[in-house]
């Protein structure tokens, strides 16, 4: 690490999530120096947002966020973090989006972000550059039709998956592009560059169009996820003339562009400040969290859950996501996700545990493991993974201990104590079942938990339990900005070398000595109970698969 980055430079990543933005910064010895963030909710208050999105009142499923909202927010960040931070000192910024939201820039945009004046904040001279006003983004689940046609298109779900890395899910950008190309054909016509949450602020950054990176462009259903370049097979069946409106990819490492005048003048950054390719979310947390062992898992709790490994050898499937690696060439990041996260568990705090997590944590303290055999579903947003809608389902197995002889009862509630630990059970008996259903390693070398509830220890004890292998967590639970800021750091590097740089070399055998080291937070659980917690997912993922037949999104 001595010698690779300037002792005095600073880099600055940045996260656009789905409930706000935040940023990290980082010296040159990979220290956190600052951090700052804008919640959408309650500090820009006027775009009436809940969870930072607008919800389709007609149940439709149909999920955006207001775009405005996301370039303010660039705004308000930047005007808090500059009394702790010397902007001068930043030599490269990247950052991190949630990933499949789209942005629609009209064909005024470009024009309009070319000549942007730093006497005027950003929200007032980008108001008339789009041509949807509200973008779709990753919890949308109206776009079925669509993801049936995309499939069809390719001889099926599977064949999708293996051009692709992923068969078409309702969330990710090319069945949304197409059904706005089929519902708003003047609005698709009028609309010159379609970017990603994470390509679209990088084009603020530099004052000009962002490539999408390989690595989020994979979240789309639209790139061949091997060859790395737009599958026009794809393209075609999505939209008329859509290659031309998506721009050239780029690889994660890569220059943007240099910062635009806009920033230099308002916020007095270097003109060689470089902005280094914008990622998704959760390639920037697998970044952050330096995992680069194919034996290790991650797990993010956040808006959404995430599972995520890497592997040299995929297999796509009919479930689960394979994505370029943003930080190897050579690799791949594997992942699952599930859409109830956070806000379903913070859901039964509410209802059960007297909006308290003190409440919900003793609860979860004082129910025994397995939960008496009460087992828990719960969707309060259609969820992914599986593919169920809006319900809660609950259900109670008598001799829990035996797989065959096992007698289920659904019933109508649980007590609130057995509730949260239903939720809690639930979700991470699902994660194991469908992680080893997907290939990732059984049990783990160890997990890394991150995200705002890896702060949780009655939480990461039950992960412990269930998967059998040791937690750990970070320093910091937003991995995103971290990531961000730690990619920044190895473009720079890549950039100053010209040519691929591993990331590892940015720490070396130093890592202990940075921001981005891990600390064991439980050993491994039980084994007898781990052999107990194997009977407990295989008898979910039965009940799991009854449902998915009866109630599951086709």
């Amino acid at each position: 690490m001595a010698g690779l980055l300037p002792s005095d430079a600073l880099f600055l990543g940045f996260d656009s999530s789905t409930q706000s933005l935040k940023a990290t910064v980082l010296d040159g010895n990979l220290v956190i120096v600052n951090s700052e963030s804008v919640h959408f909710d309650t500090e820009l208050p006027h775009y009436s947002t809940k969870d930072g999105v607008y919800r389709d009142p007609s149940g439709n499923g149909r999920i955006v966020s207001p775009t405005l909202m996301w370039v303010e927010a660039l705004d308000v960040l930047l005007e808090k973090l500059k009394s702790k931070v010397d902007y001068g000192k930043v030599v490269a910024i990247s950052g991190s989006g949630q990933q499949h939201g789209s942005v629609y820039w009209n064909k005024r945009g470009k024009a309009i972000l070319t000549s942007l004046d730093p006497k005027k904040p950003l929200r007032s001279q980008l108001e008339d550059a789009f041509s949807v006003r509200d973008s779709p983004i990753w919890m949308d689940s109206s776009t079925t039709s669509q993801c049936r046609e995309l499939e069809k298109a390719v001889g099926g779900a599977l064949e999708l998956s293996k051009l692709t890395g992923s068969r078409a899910y309702e969330r990710f950008t090319g069945p949304q592009i197409r059904k706005i190309y089929q519902t708003q054909p003047d609005v698709y016509n009028d609309t010159e560059r379609i970017s990603l949450v994470s390509s679209f602020i990088a084009s603020i950054l530099i004052g000009n169009y962002a490539s999408i990176d390989e690595t989020d462009g994979a979240g789309m259903n639209l790139m061949d996820v091997k060859q790395r370049v737009w599958s026009k097979t794809i393209l075609e069946a999505t939209a008329p003339g859509l290659e031309e409106k998506l721009g050239h990819l780029a690889p994660a490492h890569a220059v943007a562009g240099l910062i635009s005048s806009y920033f230099v003048e308002r916020f007095h950054f270097q003109k060689s400040c470089i902005v280094i390719q914008w990622s998704g979310d959760n390639p920037n947390s697998l970044a952050g969290l330096t995992l680069n062992t194919p034996g290790d898992l991650a797990i993010s709790l956040g808006t959404s859950d995430t599972v995520f490994g890497i592997t040299s050898e995929p297999q796509p499937s009919l479930e689960g996501h394979v994505f370029p690696n943003p930080v190897d060439p050579n690799c791949y990041m594997v992942m699952l996700v599930y859409k109830n996260g956070s806000l379903t568990r913070e859901d039964v705090r509410n209802r059960c545990a007297e909006s308290s997590w003190d409440t919900f944590n003793k609860y979860l303290e004082r129910t025994p493991s397995l939960n008496g055999g009460k087992l828990g579903f719960y969707y309060k947003e259609h969820e992914i993974l599986p593919p169920l809608p809006v319900g809660f389902h609950r259900y109670v197995l008598e001799n829990v201990d035996s797989l065959n002889e096992t007698k289920v009862l659904e019933v109508q509630e649980f007590d609130p104590p057995s509730e949260v630990r239903a939720i809690i059970e639930g979700q991470f008996l699902s994660m194991r079942g469908h992680a080893e259903r997907f290939g990732m390693p059984t049990p783990p070398n160890r997990i890394i938990a991150t995200g705002g509830a890896s702060k949780n220890e009655s939480i990461l004890k039950s992960i412990a339990s269930i998967f059998g292998c040791p937690v750990y967590t970070v320093q910091r639970p937003d991995s995103a900005s971290l990531g961000a800021a730690l990619r920044a750091a190895h473009g720079w590097l890549c950039n100053k070398e010209g040519r691929f740089v591993p990331i590892s070399c940015l720490y070396g055998d130093k890592l202990d000595k940075t921001s981005l080291s891990a600390k064991l937070a439980f050993p491994a659980g039980d084994a007898d109970l781990l052999s107990k917690y194997t009977v407990l997912v295989n008898k979910r993922m039965q009940i799991e698969k009854n449902l998915v037949e009866k109630l599951g999104r086709s």
